[in-house]
């Protein structure tokens, strides 16, 4: 079964507590699975390896309790997490790379965020990028989601606008692989 680093998980407790102070993850907590909930009690360690299931069920967990129970709160989800993580340490990169570079990053990136499947990221013109994720072990409509929700942070970080983007293709869907386009201004 596929993992899941720790940064994903801090990003997604750290928005509750933020939005919803102490009373929030009080609320959060009883509502999580025993693992989940003592992954989250003891400390989740940004560079340590979690499974992925966790990563799951916190995002569907916090729609539900915080969002309508949609999935509607997965991309807002997602897009903190880009902010939380990606405007820290790759604050440069943002700076002086064009769009297409800093969504080349994510090939190379993948690995040190999930250790199952890997990322393709083609261009179809200037303002265009497909994204396309293969051979993960567990696919998941809420990981797609959440890839979507970081890619449109990242294309806007990188000076992109009007972003539009769309799950052409997914494995729970019977798929090959999950496929995801964007456009932007």
């Amino acid at each position: 079964m596929a993992n899941v680093k720790g940064s994903a998980l801090s990003s997604r407790v750290l928005w509750v507590q933020l939005n919803h102070g102490e009373p929030g993850l009080n609320r959060l907590l009883p509502q999580c699975s025993a693992e989940l909930r003592a992954t989250i009690e003891a400390g989740i360690h940004k560079a340590k390896w979690y499974p992925f299931e966790q990563f799951i069920e916190l995002i569907t967990t916090i729609d539900r309790l915080f969002g309508k129970g949609d999935l509607s709160l997965v991309e807002e989800l997602a897009r903190y997490g880009a902010d939380a993580n990606l405007t820290t340490i790759y604050r440069l990169f943002y700076k002086v790379g064009t769009t297409h570079w800093i969504l080349g990053r994510a090939v190379r990136l993948w690995s040190a965020h999930y250790d199952s499947g890997y990322l393709e990221v083609m261009t179809r013109g200037p303002k265009t990028a497909v994204l396309r994720m293969r051979g993960f072990d567990s696919p998941h409509k809420v990981h797609c989601m959440s890839v979507m929700g970081w890619a449109r942070r990242s294309i806007e970080l990188s000076g992109g606008t009007n972003v539009f983007s769309q799950e052409t293709k997914c494995r729970t869907r019977g798929d090959e692989y999950c496929q995801l386009e964007s456009t932007w201004d």
